[in-house]
């Protein structure tokens, strides 16, 4: 929620849109105007494909890779979060005894339901680990349609990629015929106008995003390169969905993209202020109290974990350091001082969030910090 709950500009673009009607079963401006909006800030998007959830564009982004490699293959990295249908739900929250070994982890179903031959087509990994993704595309270079990624590993301590490490899963692809899917649902828009692409410089070649580019309206997105779009165009591979480009989400994606890229307004540079702000304050804390947090990300988003000043790089650095029970009883503490925090440790700002605001929450962190130690 980049803007905060019900910003007035979007109500009124949303409300203007509808009266002109709500689906129409066949293309309309709107959808030229938002795609032309993308185009203009994110550097993979030669054509777009809309939708209405972050899970349905990674199935595009999944089917039409797998048509154009001619290859079955995924390969996904634990504790990133793609969506929840059968073909990507593995290794999201896994049990490490689960998992296996780091060096060849089991693809773990994370839910009951998901046939057992699903799995033979993912291939997990651990995550900022260049040399476990050399091993695989050596052993399974033919059999590899592509490798799928959140740019910062968000759902899980909002890790940031190694130095060099996106820039060389994009060479491992490219070297072997495999496509690279950047998952911007959570740093699409809000990392800057071009997402995690323009913000760490190096460009996938197809991308999906969510609801951050509507302001919360169910839109989401799939851009990528021509030749591999193209194969949704000509009608090779399907992909549909009755509610897909709405005009009431098409309406939503076309007043937040034009906030966003509007140079007087500084969206990206609010948020990273604000969440700037929050982090120097609870390292603040950190310091006084000898909390043993650990608070990373990029401002605009970012993690705080109880780990004993343990570093975490990937998921099982997290599974093996963070004290989840204390992270929940902070949540506790601070939920009955007015303020929400996410579940997993990940927090958000918005364009909504003032400096009284961020006073406020570190007031009650104090305060639930040196009670949830206990």
């Amino acid at each position: 929620m980049i803007f905060g709950h019900s910003p007035q500009f979007l109500l009124e673009a949303v409300a203007n849109a509808s009266e002109k009607g709500q689906l129409f079963a066949g293309q309309h401006e709107l959808e030229i105007q938002v795609a032309e909006l993308v185009q203009s800030v994110v550097p993979c998007a030669e054509l777009v494909r809309f939708a209405s959830s972050g899970t349905e564009v990674v199935q595009a982004a999944l089917r039409v890779a797998r048509a154009f490699t001619a290859r079955d293959l995924i390969v996904k990295f634990e504790g990133h979060y793609h969506g929840w249908t059968d073909g990507v739900f593995f290794n999201t929250a896994a049990e490490l005894e689960e998992s296996g070994p780091a060096g060849k982890p089991n693809s773990v179903p994370m839910s009951y339901g998901i046939p057992e031959t699903e799995a033979a087509n993912v291939i997990a990994l651990p995550w900022n680990d260049i040399y476990a993704l050399e091993k695989i595309f050596s052993d399974k270079r033919e059999k590899i349609a592509a490798v799928i990624t959140e740019p910062v590993m968000c759902n899980t301590n909002c890790v940031l990629p190694k130095e060099g490490y996106l820039s060389a899963l994009k060479r491992i692809c490219e070297c072997n015929g495999a496509l690279l899917i950047f998952d911007e649902v959570i740093t699409g828009f809000r990392l800057a106008p071009g997402g995690a692409q323009e913000y760490f410089g190096v460009t996938p070649d197809l991308a999906t995003y969510a609801k951050a580019m509507a302001g919360g309206y169910p839109l989401s997105m799939l851009a990528g390169r021509r030749d591999v779009m193209t194969m949704i165009g000509k009608g090779e591979v399907m992909h549909g969905g009755t509610a897909n480009a709405n005009v009431m989400s098409m309406a939503a994606g076309k007043a937040a993209l034009e906030r966003i890229t509007d140079p007087r307004i500084k969206t990206n540079e609010k948020l990273r202020n604000s969440g700037k702000l929050l982090i120097d304050g609870l390292t603040r804390l950190n310091e006084k109290y000898e909390l043993g947090m650990l608070i990373q990300g990029t401002g605009e988003v970012f993690a705080v974990s109880f780990t004993g000043g343990q570093e975490v790089v990937d998921y099982r650095t997290h599974s093996k350091y963070a004290d989840m029970n204390r992270y929940a009883r902070f949540v506790d503490e601070m939920m009955k001082r007015g303020i929400r925090l996410t579940s997993r440790g990940v927090w958000f700002v918005s364009e909504a969030h003032s400096e009284e605001d961020i006073e406020a929450t570190l007031s009650a962190a104090k305060e639930a910090l040196l009670l949830s130690r206990e």
